[in-house]
């Protein structure tokens, strides 16, 4: 090999094509801009296999799947470390009762006794909910309790980005259970779930799409909003009695 008039032995030829190997030249003339600054996910060869042509459609991005049966998914719920709000630290608190019942009840997210006792509506909203079931003839044992994200954040809020990841979740969670009816209490609840605010969706009955069909819903005010303001009891106890008038339907 030669370098203008002077010969260049063979390792001097050697070392130079490495050099080009190590800063990323991998052909002599490409029509396509090449980002250099790009990071990698792996070691790719210095110089590609032309031997065999290359693919013209990307390869697809694995699917997002999640469990297709409610035993799989509430195991999903219990152990996956992707969850929103999913710390080595954290507290879940899963769903309980029976997914059977034909009622679904869904809270938003623990509250920090409930993270203690490891029960959704636990302490003394637990017992103004259980009064609140008596009232329609049902127990715990009697609904599947659940709730938008089975962690608590640290605040005790949503952000826009996990309420997005939390309502997807619970979409799939509502088609697997496919209760006749679904209760939501709370402003979180509503807006994740049929994109209103508690006022505004209150009172009446929704639908919410999912997989397996769509699952008739009422929003109502949730047990420890009714805690501290008494009064709005009234309107709770005529968003169950409409509840009532569906499942009997």
């Amino acid at each position: 090999m030669e370098r203008g008039n002077d010969p260049i032995s063979p390792a001097a030829a050697a070392s130079v094509l490495q050099w080009w190997a190590d800063a990323g030249v991998d052909t002599l003339i490409d029509e396509a801009p090449r980002d250099w600054l790009r990071v990698k996910n792996k070691a790719e060869p210095a110089f590609p296999d032309i031997s065999a042509p290359a693919s013209r459609d990307p390869a697809p991005a694995p699917a997002d799947v999640l469990p297709g049966q409610l035993e799989l998914f509430r195991g999903y719920l219990r152990d996956d470390e992707t969850l929103p709000f999913a710390s080595p630290t954290s507290r879940r608190v899963c769903p309980a009762g029976d997914p059977a019942a034909g009622l679904m009840i869904m809270a938003d997210m623990p509250a920090a006794e409930d993270c203690g006792t490891g029960t959704l509506l636990s302490g003394e909203v637990g017992r103004l909910f259980d009064r609140m079931l008596a009232a329609i003839g049902r127990d715990r044992g009697s609904i599947y309790l659940a709730s938008l994200s089975c962690l608590r954040s640290p605040d005790g809020r949503f952000t826009s980005g996990a309420a997005k990841d939390c309502a997807r979740l619970a979409l799939h969670h509502i088609g697997l259970a496919s209760p006749k009816a679904l209760l939501l209490f709370g402003d979180a609840c509503a807006k994740a779930l049929l994109g209103l605010p508690m006022a505004q969706a209150r009172g009446r009955w929704h639908e919410i799409a999912t997989h397996a069909g769509p699952v008739r819903t009422i929003v109502t005010l949730p047990p420890s909003y009714l805690l501290a303001q008494p009064s709005a009891k009234a309107l709770a106890w005529a968003d169950l009695q409409l509840l009532m008038e569906g499942l009997d339907q």
